[in-house]
């Protein structure tokens, strides 16, 4: 079948997590024979950060480590929404597209019946900005792709989509897998971005504080972290390595023994069940797991076994000293992880899923194409 995604940005994933998944959905998609087209707009501001920082030389390395994923970089006052979605079966609209377009594709669905549209949500705000997301304008939406099923039920209760379901992140096992432990580059390594002030006080006790304490060699990836924060890891004595491309995190967590999840406080206090999808990553590549609390009231993942939990910054330094000193509990945290990831929570599972959704959703006519 013909799938078409609006998304922000499928070459750049610079604090863009969506990217990550995104990935690896389309090209499960195309390794079964379906057709992708992606959209994003020209001017996304994933990209441009990434270009001012780095230069146009990240975008080659996307397109050598996807070869098979190519995006259209369109400007909306240009888009043809006719020849875009000429012969679609299903389409994809994600909810870091502009409100225009939003609406004016849902305004091309209501009158052209022969594919079915559905808004991917991935984010917070529809508890920390519910006014942006109301603004959305999904009435010619067949439904709502939710990341939680406590986002999913919310869409239902305050009538902003007619149907919703939970579609859970996941990871792209093509790409996070074990590497070759060589030579070690240190103790924990975490990726992960700063977060407009969303874990702070979270981060200094999950995260600096124990690598101060415990002296471990440690080292951070990941963007916009203003200058206190620079400051405050260069005297918990951690290394910091600005943006890393996704796609190389396997090869980091294999020089280093263990990392750790900093959920942001939305996901921690009124969002319970969902994960970062550095989570699904870091297990599917055999990465031991400490954990800051967070409620997976969903049963994702069986803690204690898939990866510690720690409710304070002390349990947190006790946790990781256990890891880094019992070389037993390490490797079952590891195999466990993965072999959880393998059975539940790779792209594949939500390729199956999403055809199940659309097989759910489409004309008669068009069932029999779902696996074509």
């Amino acid at each position: 079948m013909r799938v078409i995604i609006f998304c922000h940005s499928l070459v750049s994933d610079w604090n863009h997590g969506n990217a990550h998944f995104l990935r690896g959905v389309c090209s499960e998609l195309l390794a079964r024979g379906h057709a992708v087209r992606v959209y994003e707009p020209q001017d996304a501001w994933s990209v441009a950060n990434l270009v001012a920082e780095h230069g146009h030389q990240p975008l080659h390395g996307f397109a050598r480590a996807y070869p098979q994923l190519h995006s259209e970089r369109y400007r909306p006052q240009s888009l043809d929404l006719d020849q875009a979605l000429d012969g679609a079966d299903l389409v994809l609209v994600h909810e870091w597209n502009d409100h225009a377009l939003v609406k004016r594709v849902g305004e091309h669905r209501k009158h052209n019946r022969h594919y079915r549209l559905l808004f991917h949500d991935t984010h917070h705000r529809c508890v920390t900005d519910p006014d942006s997301m109301t603004a959305y304008d999904l009435q010619h939406y067949d439904g709502v792709l939710a990341f939680g099923s406590v986002i999913r039920d919310l869409y239902r209760r305050v009538g902003w989509a007619r149907r919703a379901w939970t579609w859970h992140e996941a990871a792209d096992t093509r790409v996070f897998r074990p590497l070759p432990r060589g030579d070690q580059a240190g103790d924990l390594v975490w990726i992960g971005n700063w977060g407009d002030e969303e874990r702070t006080a979270e981060l200094h006790e999950y995260l600096l504080q124990p690598v101060r304490r415990l002296g471990l060699r440690a080292r951070i990836h990941g963007v916009r972290y203003p200058e206190q924060a620079l400051k405050d890891l260069a005297a918990a004595g951690i290394a910091y390595a600005g943006w890393l491309p996704n796609y190389e995190a396997p090869a980091v967590f294999a020089r280093y023994r263990v990392t750790v999840h900093v959920p942001r406080r939305p996901y921690a206090a009124a969002l319970p069940g969902i994960p970062t999808i550095r989570v699904f990553e870091a297990l599917a590549c055999g990465m031991p797991l400490v954990s800051a609390p967070w409620d997976d009231s969903e049963g994702l993942f069986e803690p204690g076994a898939d990866f510690l939990t720690a409710r304070n910054g002390r349990e947190m330094e006790q946790q990781l000293q256990a890891v880094l000193h019992d070389a037993a509990l390490a490797q079952s945290l590891a195999q466990h992880g993965r072999r959880t990831i393998l059975a539940r929570h790779s792209c594949a599972h939500r390729v199956d899923e999403l055809l199940d959704i659309y097989a759910e959703l489409a004309p008669p006519q068009r069932q029999h194409r779902v696996n074509a």
